[in-house]
């Protein structure tokens, strides 16, 4: 049951940031005056439609994507032009019939292609943007409405033997482990750390900090133990620890293993609690998660290649890896389906999980080729760089942008964009990245 809910969770996601990116073009291409023949979730066959106004409206069977036809999305050959008669240039020619077949007589107008430049950005940005905030709408709530875990200074747990750095989770202590100094100090889960050698311990980090530094002292502690304070002597043991970087992952060396350095230890573990951030905190999220999915999409070649040799080569997925729906879905059935997580924890990850997937398709749209948004992004750029050149020579007005002539490299980035996604399905069934 918990697999058919994440599973349909993250298909209802799907669906619903698909028909808002779609809504994000139609909405403003409507106010421009483009008219707006189709908007449908889904490709293949029909499920449902209904025609409003001058758009048909509908549902197909295949939820992997969506789209909205505005009508007169080429404009017609330059004139006196002479076009080429080969596979490619009859490909650009029929696109241009196709579009100007959908424009109505007197409606010329209307057609997309004679939007100004500044609207013909504000169309196609549309779709990409709304994802933006979709996420940003689903982070607020996990971050500000939900929170996030953050540890206290109160101890959750004290392990009866420092363990060695290479120790398993399950590591069983043995005779000739040392106990840990928490312990022989008398110090017991449920006691609030107060002051550590004299110094008010106000955070889990200030503590850690402390104890790092007192290896080998004999320094006093104060802890709160069922509303009385309680003085303790602790000496910190100094034991090899990995070392932690700015981003919060274990700093490694050329091999791949971790880089560990003397640390004083104690042997306490500090107990969760959730936070709400500040909504200063959503922002800053987003932009970590958009520039790190710039940077996936740079090496997005590299990945996949990854993904190959590990799917084929029967080696184990990279977790880094890119995945594709099925992934995420096998993801948010690992989630709900884990024992160890509660309620809470599980609607923070899956919402986490949507809006990653809506970053994932604002940025993947922006890149500058056809048929994505920032390849028509792109193609009105020239356009209006085209006019603002001939402006200043002081030459005429040149006509539109022959956008057409995309098309054929619109095709070939189709059938990548289908092989990738055949690639990633196949791998996210028979290889699967899972975080439980």
């Amino acid at each position: 049951m918990a697999a058919v809910i994440g599973i349909l969770v993250v298909l209802v996601g799907i669906l619903v940031s698909i028909a808002l990116h779609e809504v994000g073009h139609m909405v403003p291409a409507k106010k421009f005056g483009v008219r707006v023949s189709h908007y449908f979730v889904g490709f293949g066959p029909t499920l449902w439609s209904r025609t409003k106004g001058e758009t048909e409206y509908g549902l197909k069977a295949i939820p992997l994507g969506g789209y909205v036809r505005l009508v007169g999305m080429y404009p017609p050959a330059p004139a006196g032009k002479k076009q080429s008669d080969g596979f490619f240039g009859r490909m650009v020619q029929d696109a241009r019939e196709m579009s100007a077949e959908e424009i109505l007589p007197g409606q010329e107008p209307r057609a997309f292609y004679n939007l100004s430049v500044p609207k013909k950005i504000v169309v196609m940005f549309g779709g990409p943007f709304m994802n933006l905030v979709i996420a940003f709408v689903l982070m607020t709530v996990v971050l500000v409405g939900i929170g996030s875990p953050q540890a206290t200074t109160t101890v959750a747990t004290v392990p009866a033997c420092v363990t060695p750095a290479s120790a398993p989770a399950d590591y069983e202590c043995t005779a000739s482990d040392p106990a840990t100094p928490a312990s022989l100090a008398g110090i017991e889960p449920g006691d609030t750390i107060v002051s550590f050698d004299g110094e008010p311990v106000t955070s889990w980090e200030s503590l850690v900090g402390k104890i790092t530094g007192a290896a080998g002292q004999t320094v006093p502690v104060v802890v709160e133990r069922d509303g009385e304070r309680v003085s303790l002597e602790i000496t910190p043991t100094e034991v090899d620890r990995p070392v932690v970087g700015d981003d919060g992952q274990y700093v490694t060396d050329d091999e791949g293993e971790p880089v560990l350095k003397p640390a004083g230890y104690v042997g306490v573990a500090p107990t969760q609690e959730r936070v709400s951030e500040p909504l200063s905190a959503v922002p800053q999220a987003i932009w970590a998660q958009v520039s790190g999915t710039a940077a996936v999409i740079v090496e997005l070649p590299a990945k996949l290649v990854d993904v190959v040799q590990s799917t084929f080569g029967g080696e184990e997925r990279d977790p880094a890896s890119v995945m594709g729906p099925v992934g995420v879905g096998r993801i948010a059935v690992d989630v709900v389906g884990a024992d160890s997580v509660d309620v809470v924890d599980r609607v923070a990850v899956m919402l986490s999980l949507l809006a990653s997937l809506n970053i994932a398709l604002f940025a993947f749209n922006l890149i500058p080729l056809p048929p994505l948004d920032g390849g028509h992004i792109a193609g009105a750029l020239y356009e209006g760089a085209k006019r603002q050149v001939a402006k200043v020579r002081g030459r005429p007005r040149p006509a539109h942008a022959d956008v057409a002539k995309l098309v054929p490299l619109g095709l070939a980035m189709w059938v990548v964009l289908l092989g990738m996604g055949v690639l990633l399905i196949y791998a996210d069934i028979v290889n699967p990245i899972r975080i439980t």
